[in-house]
């Protein structure tokens, strides 16, 4: 025999009020002026009757469901991007949401079927989210859903929140020249081409853009180049090693991301150049691994959690085609060799890595010590 759902009248009756004084009471309308006694007796019928309310009926009635969809490719299974998540729930809450988080593999059957899912329960919107940044293709959706593209692009939605690649580039080019590296800087992992034809990302290119443009407004080049296809350990690996039994005048590397820069590391192990003495290490990500190489990494940090609560405020709220850029945190740690911090280039690196940070609200994370040569 089915259990008959407690309703707001059951607990009106109980707390001696009228249904539509239990119903203020309850949402906390600011406006009410009912007595300590009537909030304390409503609260308590609410209790011992285990009332919830209907958000069925609450959504017909608002239209609002206060639920939102987020649909991603594999963010919630990996750890490299699962602060988008986290970021995108913390804000939901705040804003008293649920947030129904629904997993595709890039599957455009799975894809489908998570938008029908969420639509189908009447969400207040749609964040849809990717591992990496990219150019996501979204399935057909009624022309009213409110839909916003969190570390991804699509030509047909206007709302996006990305990393801000470019100053994230010209940050890491900052960073060694500001501590007198003004030489010998190789950058390890970029292959253009490739880039944009496997993983056509519009922000690693702004990567790219910024720590090249950086490079030639401060008057540096690098003396080499070395491209891979796939940004993992091994490959940094090989690169560092191939480059360093090469050449003798190697004195920093910029990797394209944090895998990179481990095998980086231990290229330099093995041939008995010390990262932070020797050499001088930057990349990207700030992977949760580089806290722990030794010397630690320093690294221009992904803003995931911050870019995921970013999505979900532009999906409450009534903006149309702003793409948002959320500033890249720079991460010192351990991994950059102090040379001469007073020549013309240096300072002008260190006062354009402050006025940068000034400029976005977002100032170094101090995670350990410098090197010192």
């Amino acid at each position: 025999m089915a259990v008959r759902r407690v309703t707001l009248a059951d607990v009106a009756k109980l707390a001696g009020v009228s249904p539509t004084t239990a119903s203020l009471i309850l949402n906390g309308k600011p406006d009410t002026r009912f007595s300590a006694d009537a909030h304390r007796r409503v609260h308590q019928a609410v209790a011992e009757l285990g009332y919830r309310p209907n958000i069925g009926a609450r959504a017909l009635r608002t239209d609002r469901s206060l639920t939102i969809g987020f649909i991603s490719d594999v963010v919630a299974t990996t750890r490299f991007a699962s602060g988008l998540i986290r970021g995108a729930l913390e804000e939901a809450e705040n804003a008293g949401h649920v947030m129904l988080v629904l997993e595709t593999g890039s599957d455009p059957t799975r894809e489908a079927e998570a938008v029908g899912a969420v639509l189908d329960r009447q969400v207040d919107g749609i964040v849809f989210a990717t591992m990496r940044a990219r150019e996501m293709v979204v399935p057909a959706l009624p022309e009213s859903t409110r839909v916003v593209m969190l570390n991804a692009t699509n030509a047909g939605f206007g709302v996006s929140v990305l990393p801000d690649e470019e100053t994230g580039g010209r940050s890491a080019v900052d960073l060694l020249a500001a501590a007198g590296h003004v030489e010998g800087i190789v950058l390890i992992g970029q292959n253009d081409e490739v880039e944009r034809d496997l993983f056509r990302s519009a922000t690693v290119a702004r990567r790219v853009h910024g720590l090249r443009s950086e490079m030639a407004e401060l008057g540096l080049g690098f003396i080499a180049e070395e491209s891979s296809w796939d940004w993992e350990p091994e490959n940094g690996y090989a690169l560092t090693a191939s480059l360093l039994d090469r050449r003798d005048d190697v004195r920093a590397l910029l990797c394209m991301n944090d895998r990179l820069a481990f095998g980086a590391y231990q290229a330099c192990q093995e041939r008995g150049i010390v990262v932070g003495r020797d050499i001088s290490i930057v990349s990207f990500d700030n992977d949760e691994l580089a806290a722990y190489l030794r010397p630690g990494l320093t690294t221009i940090g992904l803003p995931h959690e911050a870019m995921g609560r970013e999505a979900v405020r532009l999906l409450l709220s009534q903006e149309t085609a702003v793409e948002r850029l959320v500033g890249m945190p720079v991460v010192e740690r351990a991994s950059v060799v102090t040379l001469d911090r007073t020549s013309d280039r240096a300072r002008r690196a260190q006062e354009r890595l402050d006025e940068r940070q000034a400029r976005t609200g977002s100032a170094p994370v101090d995670a350990g010590a410098r090197g010192s040569a």
